[in-house]
């Protein structure tokens, strides 16, 4: 998918491919529960969760796959050992296909975000 320019998240879902639509509405589900107290909005053309006006989490819809970013160093570090047989960028996890989203791990990145202290950085 070519960077959305999209206003909402809610008009980004509908342009996604309909084979990763729904995996990534329960993505954002996740987000919406774990993330208390963040913010939804768009930025760089994918939905962001913000706290303090500073984006921690998004996810995007790429060509060749989906991806998670993860924008809290201490919080990838935490986890680099469950992490280290996945796909990882220096801040996304890569899902090649829906089907291989890790739906427990990224809900435990996403506790562990907004468990974390201070802004991320």
């Amino acid at each position: 998918m070519v960077q959305s320019r999209a206003e909402d998240v809610d008009a980004y879902l509908a342009e996604v491919p309909e084979g990763r639509r729904e995996a990534l509405v329960r993505l954002r589900e996740l987000c919406r529960t774990e993330l208390r107290g963040f913010t939804e909005a768009m930025a760089y053309g994918m939905p962001v969760y913000e706290r303090d006006g500073v984006g921690e989490i998004a996810f995007a819809s790429q060509k060749q796959y989906v991806s998670f970013y993860l924008m809290r160093e201490e919080v990838r570090e935490a986890f680099g050992e469950r992490l280290a047989d996945h796909d990882v960028g220096k801040v996304c996890l890569r899902f090649r296909t829906p089907e291989k989203i890790d739906f427990a791990l990224l809900r435990d990145l996403l506790r562990a975000t907004a468990a974390a202290p201070g802004k991320a950085g």
